[in-house]
């Protein structure tokens, strides 16, 4: 009984002389962006800013009435400048509001997506003849008049897409020459004087229509600028281009001579 007393005394007072512990402090929320569902999605945007080499991917999640950002992937590699596609070769990146109309998944950079350059806004301005073509968002980290992912980041890009054609959506793709905003814009349209009625009259409606506004629908351009129609349903694809061998040679091609 003694030996048991003199524990219980010593235990007590080991506790008693230990160093009070400070409370816990209250645990802060993440403030972490949660991606948005993309079962059942509604519709899909990608928005790309050559300047800052920046492709932001947009989901309309089912029910929803916004569009919610799912991520912003770096462009690794892309060429030319400001100012939109005009013929072949010229290594520019176009400018403008496509869909995606081809997916190639043998692809000799990896995975691809091809847009639909020339549309029929691009045809009036660019070369009648050559106006280049084979225009794709795909992997690798070479690029002559594409946008260049790299492997990890098409693989997300390429599912997601591959997500939003099973559900029949289209897929609408933004390109701007930069974010089309403050001092930034008023510079760019002071040193590019060749292409500032196009930027103020084509590109700057569709950029100030903020996916977070709402769905902008599909594009129709016509009187100098940008009428959006309802319809996010997909075309009929052309089975002839889908990831068949002959999309890839004309993708190799399009990389080596039209850019």
């Amino acid at each position: 009984m003694l030996f048991a007393a003199t524990i219980l005394i010593a235990s007590g007072a080991f506790f008693a002389t230990r160093s009070p512990q400070p409370p816990s402090s209250p645990v802060k929320p993440i403030e972490a962006r949660v991606p948005p569902k993309t079962e059942n999605m509604e519709g899909l945007l990608f928005r790309a800013f050559k300047e800052e080499k920046e492709l932001e991917i947009w989901v309309l999640p089912d029910g929803e009435s916004r569009y919610a950002l799912w991520e912003t992937f770096p462009v690794l590699k892309d060429s030319g400048g400001p100012g939109p596609k005009l013929r072949e070769g010229d290594l520019q990146v176009p400018e403008g509001f496509y869909f995606v109309d081809r997916f190639n998944p043998n692809s000799k950079f990896h995975l691809s997506l091809g847009i639909n350059y020339p549309n029929d806004r691009d045809r009036p301005r660019s070369d009648p003849e050559t106006p280049g073509g084979d225009i794709f968002i795909h992997g690798r980290a070479v690029s002559i008049g594409c946008l260049a992912m790299g492997d990890p980041a098409i693989e997300r890009i390429y599912a997601i897409a591959e997500e939003a054609r099973a559900l029949d959506h289209r897929i609408r793709v933004e390109i701007y020459p930069f974010r089309m905003e403050g001092a930034k814009l008023d510079q760019r349209l002071r040193e590019y004087p060749e292409w500032a009625d196009f930027w103020r009259d084509e590109l700057l409606p569709g950029y100030r229509h903020s996916p977070d506004d709402g769905p902008p629908g599909a594009y129709r351009i016509g009187g100098g600028a940008n009428r959006r129609a309802e319809s996010e349903k997909a075309p009929a694809p052309d089975m002839g281009r889908l990831g068949g061998i002959g999309e890839g040679l004309s993708e190799l091609r399009g990389h080596a001579e039209l850019g």
